[in-house]
């Protein structure tokens, strides 16, 4: 059974960063295409980051490029996703998601697993 646990969330200012980690569980993250995927009270789901089962390429919205990193660890079997210069509008609920089958991907409909999700509150 595989199963993504996300952690780092929490409460940051304007300007501010953070560090989300999910941990993989049942089977490797080289396995898969990757992504960070956040929901916002009143609004759809969006993309915020993906990069390839390979690793060789990454993939970021007009609304995270230039601020938000992600990468990942194979030793640890985890992946992150570096928040830098947050806005109020980043506030959401984060999901890690993980994809077979596919090199990369930015389709919430086409993820396999997901996290549970961690709360990012971006004050004021």
């Amino acid at each position: 059974q595989v199963q993504l646990t996300e952690s780092g969330g929490g409460l940051v200012q304007t300007g501010g960063s953070l560090r989300l980690s999910c941990v993989v569980s049942g089977r490797a993250i080289s396995d898969f295409a990757l992504g960070w995927f956040r929901q916002a009270p009143g609004k759809e789901r969006e993309f915020v980051a993906a990069i390839s089962k390979s690793d060789d390429g990454a993939l970021y919205p007009d609304t995270t490029e230039g601020r938000f990193t992600m990468s990942r660890d194979v030793g640890k079997n985890t992946v992150y996703l570096q928040m830098n210069r947050l806005k109020p509008e980043d506030t959401a609920v984060y999901y890690c998601a993980a994809a077979m089958g596919v090199k990369i991907t930015t389709v919430a409909g086409t993820f396999d697993y997901w996290g549970q999700g961690t709360q990012v509150t971006v004050s004021s």
